[in-house]
């Protein structure tokens, strides 16, 4: 399925759970994976030196490349998405930047994922939007001290995140841009919650091609391995190629047997990127 120029990286905070967190790494180079993503891999904002060392070393030593990286999400498990846009965690979020951008400078990390974060009950939308604004300012400009893109990512499931579609991600980004904000802001097509939020994914990729930084695929419904579903994947990663997409493709779906390696059986090791 893999159209030439297309790499696919995994996502090892979805696939390889059956492992702990620093295995995980070494688990996706023995399924002939060169690259992987991480939504972020710590407990708090600001991990200890030794976890982020600890981190680090995991993926430098399974000889992987770190293609992307969350920043820093609240408590996902609880139903978080994100503290982008929460104006008393504004702090927490920059800190979190720092320390991802550290980890990104020494990894060689070319896209990080900044998640809006839900309204929050009784907290004017405006100034939630003000907030996110300003952040997604703030880890732009960091990322762009070393040469990397800030992503901004519709998500299904959340009935309180407020970015649904191409168009509400587009829309921040724009705003970002036209209050002078840096230029390397994103868009991540995760085409798994674009087509379940209701996106026709073959006019996002018309409409918005280049402002795609990065792109993550799953199949719907299930959110399982492509072929799973009914997502024509195959077609719709041959168009962004097509529109002059270059960037990594994570494999961000559930599969209980990932540490069997048939999870990726849709994709042959020849084609898995090294």
């Amino acid at each position: 399925m893999r159209p030439h120029g297309l790499h696919y990286d995994v996502n090892c905070s979805i696939l390889f759970t059956g492992l702990p967190l620093l295995q995980r790494p070494a688990a996706a180079r023995a399924a002939g994976f060169g690259a992987v993503e991480f939504w972020w891999p710590f407990a708090e904002a600001v991990p200890s030196s030794a976890a982020v060392e600890e981190f680090a070393s995991a993926v430098e030593s399974a000889g992987v490349k770190l293609a992307g990286l969350n920043f820093f999400a609240g408590d996902l498990p609880a139903g978080d998405r994100g503290v982008l846009s929460w104006p008393a965690h504004a702090r927490e979020f920059r800190d979190s930047v720092d320390v991802a951008v550290a980890i990104g400078a020494r990894l060689g990390v070319s896209v990080f994922n900044a998640l809006y974060g839900n309204r929050l009950p009784g907290e004017d939308p405006r100034a939630q939007d003000d907030a996110a604004a300003e952040a997604l300012s703030y880890a732009a400009a960091a990322a762009g001290t070393i040469g990397a893109a800030v992503v901004l990512e519709p998500l299904s499931g959340a009935a309180s995140y407020p970015l649904r579609t191409a168009s509400d991600a587009a829309a921040v980004i724009e705003r970002v841009s036209r209050e002078g904000g840096p230029g390397n802001l994103r868009l991540l097509a995760d085409l798994y919650h674009l087509a379940v939020n209701g996106d026709d994914i073959a006019t996002v990729i018309k409409a918005y091609a280049p402002l795609i930084g990065h792109v993550q695929i799953a199949d719907a419904p299930g959110r399982g391995a492509p072929g799973t579903g009914q997502i024509p994947l195959g077609q719709h990663l041959t168009s962004l190629e097509a529109a002059g997409y270059r960037g990594w493709v994570g494999l961000e779906y559930l599969a209980a047997d990932a540490g069997a390696g048939a999870a990726f059986d849709w994709l042959p090791r020849c084609q898995r990127g090294q």
